[in-house]
């Protein structure tokens, strides 16, 4: 489904866990890392699509998370023109996507995360990040809207009970590493330990 403009719409998904990191997803066969995202079908609500996509590409249902926030307006980014579609027939040419994004804290273990729900999984790896890691590291063209939305939820997040002992970094990388290779899977933790002030990590 693309608009009149030339926009797909579709929603986006940020997931955070207790400690104010974020899921950071894998692209499968490529070493491109994103928030999970996916398109909208005709007729169906916004709300619906987040939780299936939810579901299709991280395997996590709605018992898993509690939805925090959702951004109340539609962000857009244009495709470069290397990744545009010519037109066939009477399709129309997708220039971009517009998406509303979904903020939601992880409210079950982590192990309920899975990657292979489906026949094309959209990611073969996972891992926890400090909160605007994302905005550095997304390729190009979807960093703006990355900033936005993480600048939005930001003022959400701040105003959480689970958030208040934790200062959120913008600037180290949290080497949290949850990924799987076949049937292996082999996770990594580095959890928070809390200080005043401050963050610090711990080996565990």
């Amino acid at each position: 489904m693309i608009d009149s403009d030339g926009y797909r719409p579709n929603v986006g998904i940020v997931i955070c866990n207790k400690y104010g990191q974020v899921l950071w997803a894998k692209r499968f066969g490529q070493n491109s890392w994103q928030f999970p995202q996916g398109g909208i079908n005709e007729g169906e609500n916004i709300e619906t699509a987040m939780y299936r996509e939810l579901f299709e590409e991280v395997g996590l249902t709605k018992k898993d998370v509690r939805l925090i926030w959702a951004s109340k307006y539609w962000l857009k980014y244009k495709l470069p023109r290397r990744l545009v579609r010519e037109n066939s027939g009477n399709h129309p040419v997708c220039i971009g996507q517009k998406q509303r994004w979904f903020l939601l804290q992880l409210i079950s273990d982590e192990s309920h995360i899975n990657l292979k729900t489906t026949k094309t999984p959209e990611f073969d790896g996972w891992r926890w990040v400090s909160f605007w890691y994302p905005v550095r590291q997304v390729v190009s063209f979807k960093r703006d809207v990355y900033r936005r939305v993480m600048k939005e939820f930001t003022a959400i997040l701040l105003n959480e009970p689970f958030m208040q002992p934790i200062v959120m970094v913008k600037e180290t990388p949290v080497e949290v590493i949850s990924s799987s290779s076949s049937d292996k899977k082999t996770v990594y933790k580095f959890p928070y330990k809390k200080r005043k002030g401050k963050v610090k990590f711990k080996r565990r």
